[in-house]
């Protein structure tokens, strides 16, 4: 009887740990338990939320990056043809400046033939007073007067 005593006797307080175990040690564990895989799963959440977040935050970084590209193409166009417009408007001024060069070239050599064509108009009034003067100073027939006048047709 002894040794079924000691089994009944292991038997309880094998019960009664069971139940100790069961009433007061296993709801906290598992209450432990249940609050980690709680945090495990909002943790699982948070990372699933961040992922997202990284690929919307990774496209529109794409987006500002092409976005950005455009701009700066669209500004490339621009200042190529703004590079474009001023030569030709340096073009045209360089052309307008050479006209009005020409024209000032062209108006100061008129003026110097005129001044020089006044000059010959002079000298040959000169020619011609100089010529009237040798022919009243002597007293020629005709075939001399008009052999003084071709040397004066020849001067002028």
């Amino acid at each position: 009887m002894d040794i079924n005593a000691t089994l009944i006797g292991q038997s309880i307080a094998m019960a009664v740990f069971v139940w100790f175990t069961l009433k007061f040690v296993w709801p906290p564990i598992n209450a432990a338990i249940e609050e980690r895989q709680k945090k495990i799963a909002e943790g699982l959440a948070h990372t699933d939320r961040a992922e997202k977040d990284l690929h919307i935050a990774q496209d529109k970084a794409k987006d500002i990056i092409r976005d950005a590209k455009e701009q700066a193409a669209a500004i490339i166009e621009q200042a190529r043809k703004r590079e474009g417009k001023m030569i030709d408007e340096a073009t045209s001024k360089a052309n307008e400046e050479r006209d009005h060069i020409l024209t000032q070239a062209r108006a100061e050599v008129d003026a110097e033939r005129s001044r020089l064509r006044e000059d010959l108009r002079k000298q040959v009034a000169a020619l011609a007073v100089a010529g009237a003067e040798r022919i009243l100073q002597r007293e020629i027939d005709d075939a001399a007067h008009s052999d003084i006048l071709e040397k004066l047709v020849q001067e002028l």
